[in-house]
């Protein structure tokens, strides 16, 4: 099984770097525009096969599309990465070209693979790349719900006091600092409610806490996070090259599920061999029913700005 990396920055990286010692795909190409920064990602992380014993094989390009024929998966994780004080909105002038361009140059030599993005805006990246491609919808995925919800599960166990492990939550809707929904109602310590030991103020904490997150790192790095979100692309990657079927939540084109029409938005999906295989509905209340609705609006706010790329 075959990944292209397009972007070898932090995130494309580490996401490289996870597959590669999981032993999630055997061949890994990375790609990049800045000369030799694709190759020498490539070379250092091969540099560690005998000490973390791996055999997945790893190559960098810059700019060379024809080394990612035959690509299974395609991760597009490209363009400039948030600055602090800077929301992920801001970015789309910059990055709609960017991926539009990706997404052509990558189903030329690969036209079959399933594309995952990663760039932000992403929900709007993802309906770009939608569009711009004319793919079916099972083959375009935006990753923002794992590294959300992943996330979200971090805070969970850091107010239960408990291993991430054992907690289970899941975050929807637009992957914006004010649009996810942490779905607080339905997230469980070993199967039981964590409103069974949480009050709701606590909960009203962790669910803020996780909406600003990646802001949160952003302040502390002075860039956007890598470790998590790289490991969040692996783990979805894995499910689809591995058919795992897990249910995670991902930016998928909506048709009429959840009340949303030509849309792409984070809901939790079946993810396989076939990418998209199936989306979930949860049965929302209707007060997540209209978190959900307003989180939609200002996505649509938001791709009303590609009419000038599409």
């Amino acid at each position: 099984m075959k990944v292209t990396i397009v972007g070898a920055g932090n995130v494309g990286a580490t996401c490289a770097d996870v597959i590669s010692y999981r032993g999630i795909a055997s061949e890994v190409v990375l790609v990049d525009i800045k000369e030799g920064f694709a190759e020498g990602k490539a070379m250092d992380i091969m540099q560690c096969a005998t000490t973390t014993v791996f055999n997945t094989q790893l190559s960098g390009t810059t700019g060379d599309y024809s080394k990612t024929a035959g690509s299974d998966v395609v991760v597009i994780t490209s363009g400039i990465p948030r600055k602090p004080g800077m929301t992920r909105e801001e970015l789309i002038g910059i990055n709609a070209g960017i991926v539009k361009s990706v997404a052509d140059n990558v189903l030329t030599h690969s036209p079959n693979a399933i594309i995952v993005v990663v760039s932000n805006p992403m929900d709007t990246m993802t309906y770009l790349t939608l569009k711009a491609t004319g793919l079916p919808k099972n083959r375009v995925i935006g990753m923002g719900g794992a590294l959300d919800s992943s996330r979200f599960k971090y805070f969970l166990s850091k107010a239960l006091d408990k291993p991430a492990n054992d907690v289970q939550g899941m975050v929807i809707g637009g992957h914006g600092d004010t649009t996810m929904i942490p779905l607080t109602r339905l997230a469980s310590y070993n199967g039981v409610p964590v409103s069974n030991f949480l009050s709701q103020a606590e909960l009203d904490k962790v669910a803020a806490d996780t909406m600003v997150g990646g802001a949160t790192l952003t302040g502390l790095l002075g860039t956007s996070a890598w470790y998590a979100p790289g490991a969040s692309v692996a783990y979805l990657v894995d499910s689809i090259l591995n058919d795992q079927k897990r249910m995670i939540p991902c930016s998928v084109l909506l048709e009429g599920e959840y009340g949303q029409e030509d849309i792409c938005m984070g809901v939790p999906c079946i993810i396989g061999k076939n990418g998209v295989e199936k989306i979930v509905d949860v049965q929302l209340n209707d007060a997540e029913k209209a978190l959900f609705a307003k989180s939609a609006e200002a996505v649509r706010n938001m791709n009303a700005d590609l009419k000038s790329v599409l």
